[in-house]
């Protein structure tokens, strides 16, 4: 018996078939991909919803002039344009304006959210011309965790200016190189007695409207950890920091370092808030080339023209014309003499320096005699 022969199948039909096979998978999963990023991304719409309902119950609402979502295959970025806040609950209502915040999160790891703002930025009273101007060359924040538990943020801003608008025209209050703020929850839980720790590093700050010491350039990092809040639900930080003083809370200043030209100082400390919501307490400090910063706030004229000063020169007065006046200017020349003599010999990174406390008395700032300025009220 003879049998028929099997005709193979011919190459190309079975390439085509690769071909169809081929294309179907890659469609399949094509869509199955884009059913994926669909989904998170009604997730993360929801997360930044639910961040928003949070923040609304503290008194904090956020809009977007317009609003679009993209970032399609691997990214999921919310597109905020003409974006504003309303802070009511805090001591002074406010509202912030910015041109646009770009919120993205990546697929794989959504409970990452990296914004970039674009300024300027203007503060104000509601409803009335701007106040407060801030621009910046680059502005990023990071935040992870979800809306109802938050574990750490940063906000890091290049080349930061800030204006005091008055009658049309600007006046500088805060120039630096680069500004980082960084919090996280270091102990106990967002529901239970969390711990903050909170991080501040500027470079090249000056600010002189705030105070004569900050009229040079400065280097500084501040490391501080806020103890006595009771949880992390929706209020203001005024409300939390009512919270550390009803708590017999403190913030710990577990860290400072600052440089200033030929002055280097550092330090550590605790706070506490009096019932105006003023800073109490004392740092130990450790400063190498004082007289170099005495001299550039003009530590001199400040004790001799303190209220201090002014009775006891017109005191001795009294006794002998023109002693108060001998007194006053022998005050201001053996200034840094005194301190010395308050303070103890130390050392700090080599330098020869003095250990000196720097005190906070109802929000004033001393460091030994001279005063430094004055801290607003927290709440």
């Amino acid at each position: 018996m003879t049998s028929v022969p099997r005709h193979p199948v011919p190459m190309r039909s079975r390439t085509r078939r690769r071909y169809a096979v081929v294309v179907v998978l890659v469609l399949a999963l094509i869509g199955g991909w884009s059913w994926f990023w669909a989904y998170s991304a009604r997730r993360a719409q929801a997360a930044i919803d639910g961040w928003r309902e949070r923040e609304a119950a503290a008194g904090r609402l956020y809009r977007c002039g317009s609003q679009t979502l993209g970032g399609y295959p691997f990214r999921i970025e919310v597109d905020c344009r003409q974006a504003s806040a309303v802070l009511r609950d805090e001591a002074v209502p406010f509202e912030i304006k910015t041109a646009r915040i770009l919120v993205a999160t990546q697929i794989y790891d959504p409970t990452l959210l990296i914004s970039e703002f674009t300024g300027p930025l203007t503060i104000t009273d509601p409803g009335r011309p701007s106040q407060f101007v801030v621009r910046w060359r680059s502005a990023q924040s990071s935040l992870r965790g979800t809306p109802s538990a938050p574990e750490r943020g940063s906000l890091v801003i290049e080349a930061p200016l800030l204006d005091r608008v008055e009658n049309g025209s600007r006046r500088p209050l805060l120039r630096a190189e680069r500004i980082e703020l960084h919090g996280r929850l270091a102990d106990g839980s967002v529901a239970d007695r969390p711990v903050i720790e909170i991080v501040l590093r500027a470079r090249q700050a000056v600010a002189p409207e705030l105070s004569p010491a900050a009229a040079q350039p400065i280097d500084g990092e501040l490391r501080a950890v806020l103890y006595g809040l009771k949880d992390f639900t929706p209020k203001s930080w005024a409300a939390r920091l009512r919270e550390i003083r009803s708590a017999g809370g403190r913030i710990e200043i577990a860290e400072m370092r600052v440089r200033q030209g030929q002055t280097l100082a550092a330090g550590s400390g605790a706070l506490t808030l009096n019932g105006d919501g003023r800073l109490q307490g004392e740092l130990q400090m450790t400063i190498a080339g004082l007289e170099s910063f005495l001299d550039a706030i003009g530590a001199a004229r400040m004790v001799q023209d303190s209220p201090h000063m002014e009775k006891l020169a017109g005191a001795l007065n009294r006794l002998a014309p023109g002693l108060g006046d001998v007194a006053r200017r022998q005050a201001g020349a053996n200034l840094a003499l005194g301190i010395n003599m308050l303070g103890r010999p130390a050392t700090l990174e080599g330098r020869p320096a003095i250990a000196i406390p720097l005190r906070f008395d109802d929000g004033a700032v001393f460091l030994g005699p001279i005063p430094l300025g004055v801290t607003p009220t927290l709440f």
